[in-house]
């Protein structure tokens, strides 16, 4: 999780990270979608696996990097921790809520004494 050191953030390399989205679970999501319902996912490598596998692909290794202007296709909404500024978790999390508001909330979540980072408390980010 390198923070982000260069000025244009499409020349950022992100690491990578295996993933394997077993075949109940790809149907489980394809049934949902059809259904017109929500997809939240569990952590950040979760909306990765399955931003990544949409389509065909259902195991690999992603370098997808999730930033503000990135077009969701299966994922919906984030449960995901409060992550470092200038990651490419915060990149992420602001392609779902503004970057401005999510400030916001890190500043109500320090106030309020929160947890932030790995081990700390979380927020759920809805996109739609």
């Amino acid at each position: 999780f390198q923070p982000v050191r260069t000025q244009d953030v499409t020349q950022h390399k992100i690491h990578g990270e295996s993933y394997v989205i077993p075949q109940e679970t790809a149907d489980a999501v394809a049934r949902a979608q059809e259904e017109g319902r929500r997809i939240t996912a569990i952590g950040t490598t979760t909306v990765r696996a399955l931003e990544s596998a949409w389509g065909e692909h259902r195991s690999g290794e992603t370098d997808l990097f999730i930033y503000p202007g990135y077009q969701f296709k299966v994922v919906d909404r984030l449960l995901t921790n409060f992550h470092q500024p200038k990651s490419t978790l915060l990149m992420m999390v602001s392609a779902f809520a503004k970057r401005e508001f999510l400030l916001e909330a890190y500043q109500d979540a320090i106030r309020a004494r929160y947890r932030l980072f790995s081990f700390g408390d979380a927020m759920l980010i809805l996109n739609r």
